[in-house]
């Protein structure tokens, strides 16, 4: 790795076929993380994202567009935050990025974090921009990544963010 680098990947899977998979003994010593994950929906499937545990303390807020029409959405004292929601509805065949970041992950606050995601969908695509909140003041240890259909093509990596 280059000096000066500020990202560094933790780890990278590719679980096509697979609808969980788990970063685990995530170590403490960076600031920030960011999860990327690029992959295939099937129609209706999402991605979802718990840390350490499934308790009913997620929040998100959410906004989406198409270019045509806006949505937003809230979600309170939830298992899981929603990577793909609205992005990847009825896309069976072109990929979606999404990305989170997770801000002082090992701190012992209340984590929150910014979550994106895009989908071409053959040039009718939709984006969606929302932020999270884990309400535990444990350091995140472990992410699971979940899905609730078939993703394919898939491939997710960890990286942890140094100080800046």
């Amino acid at each position: 790795m280059p000096a000066g680098a500020t990202y560094e990947p933790i780890a990278t899977t590719s679980p096509n076929g697979v609808n969980s998979y788990s970063f685990t003994s995530i170590p403490g010593t960076y600031t920030d993380l960011r999860l990327v994950i690029v992959g295939v929906t099937n129609t209706n499937a999402s991605i979802n994202i718990q840390f350490n545990s499934s308790a009913l303390n997620y929040s998100q807020t959410d906004i989406a567009g198409n270019g045509t029409a806006a949505s937003s959405a809230r979600a309170t004292n939830d298992d899981r935050w929603y990577l793909s929601g609205v992005v990847a509805e009825g896309v069976t065949s072109t990929p979606a990025f999404y990305s989170v970041d997770i801000f002082s992950y090992a701190g012992s606050t209340n984590k929150t974090g910014l979550l994106v995601g895009s989908n071409d969908k053959n040039g009718s695509g939709r984006v969606l921009r929302a932020v999270g909140l884990w309400r535990d003041t444990s350091a995140i240890t472990s992410i699971t990544v979940f899905t609730t259909g078939t993703v394919t093509g898939t491939t997710a990596t960890l990286y942890g963010i140094k100080s800046a």
